[in-house]
């Protein structure tokens, strides 16, 4: 039985004109990984990811950190995120600024809404698809690992929304959960699929192994 690795992209620079870039922190997330799983002398068979500059940018600190040639990436948009701003955009809310603790907290919370109400179909954000074709496409995915990658090791790069779709396909849990899931995806953070010809099933979610020493104690981050 193989398996599919799901890393959410390391940080990236929230709050920022451009968020789409690996903040300094984030760099040394992605490299950590790739040097963790060197030292357990992982290999992969295949390489997926978003086509967004972060997954980009993530993918390359894992590979420098591994030490080792990758295959070549299969570069998919159905592994891209959903626009957060369009999403409270389209609640008629402005974005609250995000430097400090308050603000943060009242962005996912409006995030959190939207999401919800995208999700039901009441909400059409301007430039985002609908969230069943969003849902289809990250199924389409699924199934393309299934059924080409059983018993092989998969690495898939992406971000916290298709990643948590993903694993709310697998586990078919209700939206709410599945936004919750979301909230919950941790900077590079690991979650692992088993892949058989039949069916995928979670392994492990949102782990940090490759950060879990004191040095790293600082390194965990979320958005």
């Amino acid at each position: 039985m193989g398996t599919l690795h799901l890393v959410r992209h390391a940080q990236a620079s929230f709050g920022a004109d451009d968020y789409d870039r690996l903040s300094a922190r984030g760099q040394q997330q992605a490299l950590r990984l790739g040097e963790y799983w060197r030292e357990r002398g992982l290999r992969f068979d295949a390489v997926l990811t978003g086509t967004l500059r972060r997954h980009a940018q993530t993918l390359a600190g894992i590979a420098e950190g591994l030490g080792q040639a990758l295959p070549a990436a299969q570069s998919l948009p159905a592994l891209n995120e959903y626009d957060g701003r369009a999403l409270i955009a389209a609640l008629h809310a402005a974005p609250p600024a995000v430097d400090t603790p308050e603000g943060y907290r009242q962005y996912f919370r409006l995030l959190c809404d939207a999401l919800a109400q995208w999700m039901a179909g009441t909400l059409s954000p301007a430039g985002m698809p609908a969230w069943q074709d969003f849902h289809a496409g990250v199924h389409g995915v699924l199934e393309q690992v299934r059924q080409q990658h059983a018993g092989q090791q998969v690495l898939l790069v992406s971000s916290g929304g298709p990643i948590s779709t993903a694993i709310g396909q697998v586990l078919a849990t209700p939206p709410e959960v599945t936004i919750a899931l979301n909230m919950r995806l941790r900077n590079s953070a690991v979650s692992e699929f088993s892949v058989a010809p039949k069916r995928l099933m979670l392994q492990t979610f949102n782990t940090l192994a490759h950060l879990d020493a004191p040095p790293y104690a600082d390194w965990v981050t979320h958005a």
